[in-house]
C-alpha cells in the first residue's frame, strides 16, 4: 500500500453514514440560506455518487465520467457515477454501487468502501452523499451511451491537493455563489463535482 493511499485511509477513517449528516462547508455566502434554508435543506433529495480510486500498482486514479450530452440535466459536464437514490436502496452505499453498475458497468463486488465526505447540496434540489471506494483490480466496463459519452482517470495525487484546484464565483438570482474548478488534460471538471474533491483533499492535507 502506497503512502498516498494510506493517508487516504487515514483521512477517512472516522467517516460514517449515522445521522444527521454533516453538510460541506465550501465558504458559501451567508444570503446562500435565501437558496438552501433550513427548511429546504431537510426537502431536498437524497442521492449517492462514488468516488472510484482504481488501484493500478503503487498509484490510484480517480474514475469520473463525462455526462451525455443527451441528458436534460447537466449534459456533457464532468462527474461521479452517480444519482437519485432509488426505493430499493437501502442506504448511500447500496445507491453508489447501484448507479456506478448501471452508468459504467463497475460490479460492486469489485469495490472496497472506505469512507465518506460530507453531504453536498445542489441548486438541482439534491443532497448528495459521496461514498469512497478502491477498485483492486484493472475494471471491467461497460459504459451506458444514454448517461455517459466517456470515462476517464486523473491521478489521485492530482486531486490530493488544493493548489491544484482554483476557487471561481457564479453569479445566480443576486448571489456570488463560489465554486471550484480543475483542468486535467482537456477536462474542465467544476462544480458539485469539484467541490467534493476539494473537500477530499482538505482532508487529505490534514491527515
Amino acid at each position: 500500500m502506497s503512502e498516498l493511499e494510506r493517508r487516504l485511509r487515514a483521512a477517512l477513517a472516522d467517516t460514517h453514514l449515522e445521522t444527521p449528516r454533516a453538510m460541506v462547508s465550501l465558504g458559501m455566502p451567508e444570503m446562500l440560506g435565501r437558496l438552501f434554508d433550513a427548511t429546504l435543506l431537510a426537502n431536498l433529495r437524497p442521492s449517492a455518487v462514488l468516488l472510484p480510486l482504481i488501484r493500478r500498482g503503487e498509484r490510484l486514479s480517480m474514475l469520473l465520467t463525462v455526462r451525455s450530452a443527451k441528458l436534460r440535466s447537466h449534459g456533457g459536464q464532468i462527474a461521479f457515477p452517480g444519482g437519485a437514490r432509488d426505493a430499493a436502496d437501502v442506504t448511500a452505499v447500496d445507491n453508489a454501487l447501484r448507479e456506478a453498475q448501471e452508468e459504467v458497468g463497475l460490479d460492486p463486488a469489485t469495490v472496497e468502501i472506505i469512507g465518506y465526505l460530507d453531504d453536498y447540496p445542489t441548486l438541482s434540489r439534491f443532497r448528495i452523499t459521496p461514498v469512497v471506494g478502491i477498485v483492486d483490480a484493472e475494471p471491467v466496463l461497460a459504459i451506458d451511451a444514454d448517461e455517459v459519452a466517456e470515462v476517464f482517470e486523473v491521478p489521485f495525487e492530482i486531486l490530493a491537493s488544493r493548489r491544484n484546484f482554483v476557487r471561481k464565483i457564479l453569479s445566480r438570482d443576486g448571489i456570488n455563489v463560489p465554486f471550484f474548478e480543475l483542468q486535467w488534460q482537456q477536462h474542465r471538471v467544476w462544480g458539485a463535482t469539484a467541490g467534493m474533491l476539494w473537500d477530499l483533499a482538505g482532508r487529505m492535507e490534514s491527515a
